[in-house]
């Protein structure tokens, strides 16, 4: 009988290591969560990000053109030759519809030869030409940087939403965590005859309630999750854990006069504004250059056969060099070229009307941060506040109920508006923090 116990033990405990072992398989061991920093995530994302690299390329694009069009300093160099057949010319002596004699004339005909011109002036439009390539290169530099900054606002607004999910997920397990004791203990007073059934039944359907939820927020966290790895170029199923922190700028809020400062002079869309005023500026001398005179060297020399620059002509090579200074003056230019000039005065005008009105844009958005930032620190404390007079009135509440001198349901809104402040208290610190970086943004200091 002994024998018989003992075997079945062994069998047991085999068993039991089998499903550990099963358990314990890499296809269902728990996933790794990598930790991640807002600054590595930002690093990440900047790191993945197509619109980036298109940015980048616009860079080195403009940055060519600028290289390119100095070489147009260099002088215009061209080789060319021809190589030809004549014959013989007719000479109708006796009218044209006669018999002609034919003249003999030199049959093979060949020229090769080199030339030259090298602007001096061309009412600096090369130099004009080059500074709005320049203002181009500037813009194209400054839409990097914006595009940049926008990328990292958007990672932000995705890590601190996954952070938010999470700090509530964790909330909720507390809070379940605390209503299951506390069922528990009304089941206790239910069994001795102190509370009704009825109250076991609201804790229980409350305690249903946050289960629910906190599905809820584990989809919130899972959806937030493939948002950010999208992002930053992570596989869907990837999770992360944002490392909990708090921007260290929350606390030093600058006056409004002095955010604006800074705006003016680092605000993206301002600047290029600013240089789209300036590419309209270039456009106008440039197209007032029109009506200017060209001056230039010219020269040429080849070798050709036969001689028949000048007479008497001769079957025989030579060679001729010809240098010289070349002027033009564009006499048409002087009518064609009125309409010209006012559309690009009209459009000078137009830009400047726009730069204005991106001005008044720009202080509006950071008049419109500041105040929301300062909004979302003053709710910070409004919610920890909150929070302390919810804790302490569940305390209290609590307490009564079970002496018997206040109501279930008392308790439950008790027990709701706590959780519920904190809640707010945790959004309130994740908003003030999408606040700053959304203030940043438009100061273009993010």
């Amino acid at each position: 009988m002994f024998n018989h116990i003992k075997k079945y033990f062994l069998v047991y405990l085999l068993v039991q290591n089998s499903s550990f072992l099963l358990a314990q398989s890499p296809a269902d061991a728990p996933q790794i969560k990598p930790t991640l920093t807002l600054d590595q995530t930002w690093n990440r994302a900047l790191e993945y990000s197509k619109e980036i690299n298109i940015n980048n390329l616009e860079v080195q694009v403009s940055r060519e053109e600028i290289a390119e069009s100095r070489h147009e300093r260099f002088p215009e160099i061209a080789l060319k030759g021809n190589y030809e057949f004549a014959t013989n010319i007719p000479v109708y002596e006796n009218g044209l519809f006669s018999k002609p004699t034919q003249h003999e004339v030199i049959h093979l005909l060949y020229k090769l030869g080199a030339d030259y011109y090298f602007n001096i002036y061309n009412g600096n439009k090369l130099n004009l030409k080059i500074d709005r390539k320049k203002a181009a290169y500037e813009v194209a530099q400054i839409q990097k940087n914006l595009t940049v900054s926008e990328i990292k606002l958007q990672a932000a607004a995705y890590y601190l939403d996954l952070q938010r999910s999470i700090i509530f997920k964790d909330l909720m397990v507390k809070d379940i965590a605390n209503q299951e004791k506390q069922l528990a203990e009304i089941n206790d007073l239910h069994k001795h005859g102190t509370v009704l059934k009825s109250d076991v039944l609201r804790i229980e359907l409350k305690l249903s309630n946050q289960k629910m939820m906190l599905v809820s927020i584990e989809n919130d966290i899972i959806i937030a999750n493939q948002k950010l790895n999208i992002l930053i170029g992570l596989p869907d199923e990837q999770l992360i854990n944002p490392s909990e922190q708090i921007a260290p700028e929350l606390n030093e809020l600058k006056s409004y006069e002095e955010y604006l400062e800074i705006a003016q002079k680092n605000a993206y869309e301002y600047h290029i504004s600013e240089k789209k005023v300036e590419i309209k500026k270039i456009d106008l001398k440039s197209t007032k250059a029109n009506v200017k005179p060209k001056v230039g060297l010219y020269g040429e020399f080849f070798m050709a056969n036969p001689q028949i620059f000048l007479y008497p002509y001769s079957p025989s090579n030579y060679t001729l060099g010809i240098f010289g200074v070349r002027a033009s003056i564009p006499l048409s230019e002087l009518y064609i070229n009125k309409p010209k000039e006012r559309i690009a005065k009209m459009n000078l005008e137009k830009e400047e009307v726009e730069h204005h009105h991106t001005d008044d844009k720009m202080r509006e958005q950071v008049f419109q941060n500041y105040q929301r930032f300062k909004e979302a620190l003053i709710r910070i404390d409004v919610n920890k506040k909150d929070i302390d007079q919810s804790a302490e009135n569940a305390r209290i509440v609590k307490q009564n109920y079970f002496n018997q001198s206040a109501l279930i349901t008392d308790l439950l809104d008790a027990d709701i508006q706590l959780l519920e402040s904190q809640f707010k208290y945790a959004s309130s610190k994740i908003q003030a923090q999408i606040q700053y970086y959304q203030l940043q943004n438009v100061l273009g200091t993010l």
